[in-house]
């Protein structure tokens, strides 16, 4: 037997998908080399967006019509829009044979090998809620292990997803994650070093620690005992993370966090940074608006001047730091005034890159109660001119580079032209160079940059692995 599995949405969506492919393997189910050849084909969907939804739905009608000619193979959803509609997916799609939500991932392979005896129409979704029409599924087999929790990992990666943080509470009046996510939860300190270490021990040398609002990392839920000292001073739990990391893993050369929040960036999270060599110059710091109209309306909890402040204590503390973001256009009530604050809060922040996304209402969010005044025709205009704008503040930002030599992770053949290679630098910025004679894949080599494009640094090898 053999597994396919299609990935929507962030990096919490693909880090649930390794794992998930990881758990198929120890029971025997092979990864299949395409979809075509794939007797499972799972989809992990995501629910942030209409449009991400859209495209699921897509996809699985298009399979579950496959089984017409393959009425053996099993269909399967996984993730936020199957924790979001739960037993509805099937009345939407009848050739649908399971649905797994975000807290029950670790039950994935069995519900695959429910499948594969016959039985169809499975639903587990942990902690649905009574509207879902759908039974709250058993947490684990083990007691005090949770089924949203899963540290299996494909072995060999040189860079690895460890989530650290579960869930989410700042409810945002756009966003259906602590709807389909659940509450706020943080795994202890020792269990996240302990399984940083087995992925580092398979190869990985660059980590990416995961939390949907990663700095509350630990304020909720208690991470460290009484114990546990921090040999640096450090009281905050998200450094102390960084330094119980560094100390105990010495192979892993880079440590990284996503996605911050401007709240989380205190005078110690700072010290960490400047401090931990380990943990790299780079920052995803979502704004969504520079309006402090539409930042108050959204529920984020901060205003246009707080956010940069955080920006600046970064830049004079870390040098080199690279700033990524999130923006939404067309926000219910967003004017052209609010737009351009927008526009000008990027080029103020001199972002290194931004994402760009056009609003859509979701259900049961409170901006769903709200007109979606702006018109699709628009959101798409604000959307390109953010773009375009970020094409030049990038390519400006990237040419600074230019005659620089930057440490090179090397992560094998570019996808674009496969006599070049790619890797990223600490920043987090893709760098295209031509190998050298014994380089290999988990290999850090040194680059000089020779050319630099908005979102890509070209460079040549100075040093052999």
């Amino acid at each position: 037997m053999k597994y396919h599995i299609h990935t929507y949405g962030c990096q919490m969506n693909v880090r649930d998908s390794e794992a998930v492919g990881a758990l198929l393997e120890q029971r025997g189910i092979a990864r299949a080399e395409s979809e075509d050849d794939a007797d499972i084909v799972i989809v992990n969907t995501c629910s942030v967006r209409e449009k991400a939804e859209d495209k699921a739905f897509g996809k699985l009608g298009l399979l579950c019509a496959s089984k017409r000619e393959r009425p053996g193979r099993v269909i399967g959803v996984m993730g936020c829009m199957a924790q979001r509609i739960a037993n509805g997916l099937f009345k939407r799609l009848p050739a649908l044979d399971f649905a797994v939500g975000t807290r029950a991932t670790a039950l994935v392979p069995d519900a695959v090998e429910q499948a594969l005896a016959g039985r169809r129409r499975i639903c587990l979704v942990g902690g649905a809620d009574k509207n879902s029409e759908s039974p709250k599924v058993r947490e684990s087999e083990s007691p005090g292990v949770r089924a949203d929790i899963v540290t299996a990992h494909e072995p060999g990666a040189v860079s690895a997803f460890v989530t650290i943080l579960l869930g989410c509470e700042r409810k945002c009046a756009y966003c259906i994650v602590p709807t389909v996510r659940g509450a706020e939860y943080s795994r202890p300190g020792a269990d996240v070093v302990r399984e940083v270490a087995e992925v580092a021990a398979t190869g990985a040398r660059d980590v990416t620690l995961l939390g949907q609002s990663v700095m509350r990392y630990g304020i909720r839920t208690p991470v460290w005992p009484e114990s546990h000292v921090s040999p640096m001073g450090f009281t905050e739990p998200l450094p102390r993370l960084f330094e119980a990391i560094h100390a105990a893993v010495p192979s892993l050369r880079r440590i990284r966090f996503t996605s911050g929040h401007p709240s989380g960036v205190t005078p110690e999270l700072v010290r960490a940074m400047t401090e931990i060599p380990s943990v790299c110059p780079h920052l995803h710091l979502p704004v969504q608006s520079g309006s402090d109209r539409i930042l108050a309306a959204m529920g984020r909890g901060y205003t246009r001047a707080e956010y940069l402040e955080s920006v600046a204590r970064l830049r004079a503390a870390v040098p080199d730091i690279a700033i990524t973001t999130d923006v939404i256009v067309g926000f219910p009530g967003e004017t052209e005034e609010d737009f351009e604050q927008t526009s000008t809060l990027l080029e103020e922040a001199a972002v290194d890159n931004v994402f760009v996304f056009k609003y859509s209402p979701r259900p049961g969010t409170r901006s769903s109660l709200w007109p979606d005044d702006v018109s699709d025709a628009e959101k798409m205009r604000r959307n390109q001119q953010l773009l375009a704008e970020q094409d030049r503040r990038g390519l400006a930002i990237n040419e600074r580079w230019i005659g620089r030599t930057v440490e090179v992770l090397a992560e094998g053949p570019s996808l674009r032209n496969r006599e070049r290679w790619a890797g990223r630098s600490p920043q987090n910025k893709i760098v295209v160079f031509d190998p050298v004679p014994g380089i290999a894949v988990g290999d850090f080599v040194q680059v000089e940059i020779t050319e630099a494009q908005p979102q890509t640094l070209h460079g040549v090898c100075r040093t052999s692995p």
